[in-house]
């Protein structure tokens, strides 16, 4: 299964719209469960929900193979915490989907990771998914994340 996460604070139009042509693009067969917030865009290939519950989310979460999300930390650590293969889009402040292009140096310290995977723009996206759409889990290292709980506990207490 694919999840495509857009977080719990804003919508993400051109991330969900750029997941919902490739699969309307590809040959994938692989159910994609998307929870997109208020967004103005609607997909067509696959049923959106607006929000999940936090136990909904995790669930859901677990159960992905592959996560596609925006490059916010609160989807990175859960992605490190759980040893998945992520992908990420930054979302960008000139195309007012954020303040700021915070996002652009999260995804800089992810260039060269196995587990966490950058697609700069919708361009990119559909050709990194590709690349994952068939990727067998095993054969992609899982990256060893042991970060000290306290730093954990202070960015969740952070991030909200």
């Amino acid at each position: 299964m694919i999840f495509v996460t857009v977080g719990s604070l804003q919508s993400f139009d051109r991330l969900v719209q750029a997941v919902d042509e490739w699969v309307q693009n590809s040959n994938i067969s692989e159910e994609v469960i998307a929870q997109i917030g208020k967004s103005t865009y609607q997909p067509k290939s696959f049923e959106p929900v607006e929000t999940l519950t936090p136990d909904e989310y995790r669930s859901t979460f677990d159960r992905a193979r592959v996560v596609v999300a925006h490059a916010g930390m609160g989807t990175i650590i859960t992605a490190l915490e759980t040893g998945k293969l992520t992908v990420v889009m930054p979302r960008r402040g000139h195309l007012n989907e954020t303040r700021n292009d915070h996002q652009m140096a999260t995804v800089s310290r992810f260039k060269r990771s196995e587990r966490i995977r950058v697609a700069e723009d919708e361009v990119a996206l559909p050709r990194v998914l590709d690349e994952l759409a068939d990727a067998d889990e095993s054969t992609i290292a899982k990256e060893v994340w042991n970060p000290d709980p306290n730093l954990i506990m202070k960015l969740k207490e952070f991030i909200g």
